[in-house]
């Protein structure tokens, strides 16, 4: 890993919070705020000119909320990790997150010292998620899968495909896995598309949550 420390930008339209956040931020050595921003049009703006590691953002903001914001973070290839840290613990809004693109999804009412370690976590390139929304979005998961013709099928799965599916469900980022199998992070992406595809899901946390459920995680 390199010595300097994650660039973390914070988007959140209350002063306060970000102050806050900075403060818990400025005292780790491994961790810096590249900068901040009150609304989703600067946040954007400010993650395609800063490139941080990590981005935290806010769910609701006024104008353009996060959601929308990711989706346009997505689609400008801002590479970033991007987390959301939201009050909300409301299903759809985790699931509408997670398949926007986001790395994690952090609750505001986590204890500091639990955040700071889900920020290091994030920042090595771990997918982040509280507690207790992992069962919440398993049960999301379970109560979509009815309506679907097919169950996931992991033998549909070419090896490579395999191996990279229990590297999702580890929490790592395509960066990190390219990097464990000796492959670009372009080609990973590629394989990710096939094994989202083949197993019928919408999004790699679902494939982590599916792979924990079924216990593939386990190799």
């Amino acid at each position: 890993m390199s010595d300097s420390p994650a660039s973390i930008l914070l988007i959140d339209d209350h002063p306060l919070l970000r102050q806050g956040i900075k403060q818990l931020i400025e005292m780790e050595e491994d961790m810096l705020v590249a900068g901040e921003a009150s609304n989703a049009a600067d946040g954007i703006r400010l993650a395609q000119e800063l490139e941080p590691d990590l981005i935290l953002m806010d769910l609701n903001m006024p104008e353009m909320n996060g959601i929308e914001a990711l989706k346009k973070l997505r689609e400008e290839s801002v590479s970033s990790r991007i987390v959301m840290f939201t009050v909300s613990d409301h299903e759809d809004d985790v699931v509408a997150a997670l398949r926007a693109g986001a790395d994690g999804y952090l609750l505001k009412d986590m204890e500091p010292e639990d955040m700071i370690q889900q920020l290091h976590q994030a920042a090595v390139g771990k997918m982040v998620i509280g507690d207790r929304l992992t069962t919440l979005l398993a049960q999301a998961l379970r109560s979509q899968k009815p309506q679907q013709a097919s169950r996931p099928d992991f033998d549909s799965l070419t090896p490579r495909e395999k191996d990279i599916l229990r590297l999702i469900a580890e929490g790592l980022s395509n960066k990190m896995i390219g990097r464990k199998l000796d492959i670009s992070d372009g080609t990973v992406k590629v394989h990710v598309k096939h094994l989202l595809k083949k197993l019928s899901l919408r999004s790699r946390v679902e494939v982590a949550v599916w792979a924990v459920e079924e216990g593939l995680h386990k190799g």
